[in-house]
């Protein structure tokens, strides 16, 4: 079977610290490949920036040109909210998979998370962490961190507007949506 790690969220939009993040797991990782797994919805938040459609369309635009990456539309193609443990289960019928790859800023609702201890329990968890995070970690039983010194998050970009950080291939769009949250905000 093929050895995999899970890089799930949101993506909304995908920044240049989502692919920062890819490209230093497929380096240290003892993978064959990342499956990039875009959520229909978290099931910690009622709505999204970008429509579904639209987020799974800049992953694999970003990520379907790097060789050891698959965008799955998975979660994307049941139309709901769906939990990770649901999603693993699925994926994990067709791939090994023995990483997922969470930002340092989940770790504060982790326990919460459908079937936490499952989850727990199967895999090594890889801590994408930014420079001065604090991290609690002790409630995982296997992890490891990925050091990433790209200070950007999706909600920064969603709440300042800045797009220093999002790559020029989906850039223009994400302005777009920007400019248009923008003007329905202010009427």
């Amino acid at each position: 079977m093929i050895k995999v790690a899970i890089f799930g969220g949101s993506f909304d939009p995908p920044h240049k610290g989502h692919q920062y993040i890819v490209q230093r797991a497929i380096k240290v990782l003892d993978i064959d490949k990342l499956i990039i797994l875009p959520a229909f919805l978290n099931p910690f938040k009622e709505h999204s920036l970008a429509s579904a459609k639209q987020r799974l369309e800049w992953c694999h635009r970003l990520f379907d040109p790097i060789a050891d990456v698959i965008v799955s539309n998975f979660e994307i193609s049941l139309g709901r909210a769906t939990y990770t443990s649901e999603s693993l289960r699925h994926l994990g019928k067709q791939y090994d998979i023995r990483y997922i790859i969470i930002g340092s800023d989940n770790l504060a609702s982790i326990t919460r998370w459908h079937e936490f201890e499952w989850i727990n329990s199967h895999l090594t968890w890889v801590i994408a962490e930014r420079r001065g995070d604090q991290k609690d970690t002790q409630m995982l039983q296997n992890w490891i961190p990925l050091k990433i010194d790209i200070p950007i998050s999706s909600t920064g970009i969603r709440e300042g507007g800045d797009l220093k950080m999002i790559d020029k291939r989906i850039k223009k769009e994400v302005d777009i949506l920007l400019k248009r949250r923008e003007h329905y905000d202010h009427r």
